[in-house]
């Protein structure tokens, strides 16, 4: 079965993922690439490691035009924007990934809190966490592929949650993330120099991937909840490691909660539950989310790591997990490449 897609905002790093991961999809054949500053560009110029592979030029979007050729169209645009024409290629019949945040918040007056005022928010959208909602997914016409940071917090915490063994109203989550994180567009705090050997708390207490964290949390918890959210900026150029302190209702041992999260996650093809704490390192360039444990014992206090590639599962191998399901193709066509090591 070969589907048609497009990529609406191809020139950033997320962009680029998608093109990459595409290009060795065996059922996705790419339409085109579509950007509004880099228009007339050829893709190797901005994505060198394309050279040779991908012979395609960023073009102007004919939104109409686009959704009456495409099966699927990927918007990885800034937050703000897809929700300008999102509309029109839904009314076209493409359906719809969308890789800002335009679509991830369930009350249009939260997003606006963060972001800036929602121009569609009458849209149905399906959250793009495979791992919790796959079934929604595979009917959605529109899916609102997670961030980065939510994607690790959400798998990490989510087993817990379901079976209600943690205090809700003490869950401290304090993440790291790579500087791809922040988006190809250059800036002050992304400046070598001050960035290179340095490790820096941002947005402490205001970031706007939290309420996208609660949100999800609280519906698995089956109530509102107001997680503690740190994240930081690491001299790394990928991945995420996110580290959230809980703390159990009652008293446990680790091989329990080890098997509560292999059960959890028995059928799912991108989460590898360890032995120990994972580390980034292992999952660069793939797909995998890694979760390990450790307890406190006798504090009762469960420490769980989650590592991703913030590009690849925080974003673009998502939504490309999210695509095949969407089409009705094998969820892991295209994504079965493994980590880089070293």
């Amino acid at each position: 079965m070969s589907v048609k897609v497009a990529i609406v905002g191809a020139s950033g790093y997320t962009g680029g993922e998608l093109l990459r991961l595409i290009i060795n999809h065996g059922d996705a054949e790419l339409l085109g690439v579509y950007g509004k500053k880099s228009v007339g560009q050829p893709v190797a110029e901005l994505h060198p490691n394309l050279e040779g592979i991908i012979d395609l030029t960023i073009e102007e979007a004919d939104y109409g035009k686009i959704s009456g050729e495409a099966d699927l169209v990927f918007t990885a645009t800034p937050h703000g924007v897809a929700m300008k024409f999102v509309p029109e290629i839904l009314d076209g019949g493409a359906k719809v990934i969308d890789l800002s945040a335009d679509y991830r918040l369930d009350d249009p007056k939260v997003y606006e809190e963060y972001y800036v005022p929602h121009e569609s928010p009458d849209l149905e959208s399906v959250y793009g966490l495979p791992e919790l909602y796959r079934k929604e997914i595979k009917k959605a016409d529109l899916v609102a592929n997670p961030g980065c940071y939510p994607t690790a917090a959400i798998l990490e915490l989510a087993p817990l949650l379901k079976e209600k063994l943690i205090d809700l109203d003490h869950i401290l989550i304090d993440a790291k993330s790579g500087t791809s994180g922040a988006g190809a567009k250059p800036s002050k705090k992304l400046h070598h120099p001050n960035c290179g050997e340095n490790i820096l708390a941002y947005n402490a207490a205001t970031h706007r991937h939290a309420p996208e964290i609660d949100q999800e949390l609280g519906k698995i918890a089956g109530e509102e909840i107001g997680t503690h959210f740190t994240p930081h900026l690491i001299p790394v150029v990928r991945g995420i490691f996110s580290t959230s302190h809980v703390f159990l209702r009652e008293s446990s041992d680790e091989g329990k909660i080890l098997d509560l999260y292999r059960g959890f996650y028995q059928d799912e093809p991108f989460v590898r539950v360890l032995e120990d704490l994972p580390q980034t390192g292992s999952v660069l360039g793939s797909n995998y989310c890694d979760i390990g444990i450790e307890l406190d014992e006798g504090t009762e206090r469960l420490i769980i790591g989650a590592a991703i590639d913030n590009l690849v599962k925080g974003a673009s191998g998502q939504a490309i997990q999210n695509m095949n399901m969407m089409l009705g193709l094998d969820e892991a066509e295209g994504l079965r490449g493994v980590g880089l090591w070293p």
